[in-house]
């Protein structure tokens, strides 16, 4: 009877990471990988150095990012890489005083090699790359919803960091556009676990639901 029940559980888990997926095809989908750039991939990248406090979860979303983008790979997804590369005198900034526009143009991040993509996620032909974006959305300032609505696309698949900063910017924007959005949790990370617990339970829900790399490869 022990197993059974057990079998039960285990086949209701399947159909349901199965059921998620289903629902869409693979051609009016697409992975959107947010900032796989080397100022958080890379373990000597900037803002991974001096903003990251939960390394080993991070480290953990990089690895599965990998999977998950070979993923989409092997069933032919649209890929989409965003990228965030401002001009070296950080004029599409502006003169802000605060939140991110600042913050960027005083750090001096996302220059030079830092704002490479890492060569783990480095596009393939056919895929495309976003670098004409000028905030935290991946929306923001880009062809990104062009891209989408001339390839009929409806439904995303976001992944990438920081959870509670691009990644939720994008999912908010994603949502008010019209898009079915879904985000891959354990392929996004936060500075600490707080912030990706508190994106996950308080956030999500409200503008798109989540899922897990396993059951992304089980489409």
């Amino acid at each position: 009877m022990k197993n059974l029940l057990n079998c039960q559980i285990v086949i209701c888990y399947l159909f349901f990471s199965c059921h998620v997926l289903a629902k869409e095809q693979v051609n009016t989908s697409a992975l959107v990988l947010i900032e796989y750039q080397n100022e958080w991939v890379s373990p000597k990248g900037t803002l991974r150095n001096l903003l990251v406090k939960n390394k080993k979860a991070f480290a953990q979303a990089i690895s599965q990012s990998q999977q998950l983008l070979a993923k989409a790979r092997q069933h032919q997804m649209h890929i989409v890489h965003v990228t965030l590369k401002p001009d070296a005198n950080y004029q599409i900034f502006g003169n802000a005083q605060f939140g991110l526009r600042a913050a960027i143009k005083k750090a001096k991040t996302w220059q030079g090699d830092m704002a490479n993509i890492h060569p783990n996620f480095q596009p393939k032909a056919g895929e495309f790359v976003i670098s004409e974006r000028s905030g935290a959305s991946a929306f923001a300032g880009s062809s990104l919803d062009s891209y989408l609505r001339n390839n009929n696309i409806t439904t995303l698949y976001l992944a990438g960091f920081a959870t509670h900063v691009c990644v939720e910017s994008t999912l908010r924007e994603a949502h008010d556009k019209g898009y079915t959005t879904y985000v891959v949790t354990d392929a996004t990370g936060a500075f600490t676990q707080q912030q990706q617990t508190y994106f996950e339970d308080e956030i999500l829900h409200h503008f798109g639901k989540g899922i897990l790399v396993e059951a992304f490869g089980a489409l």
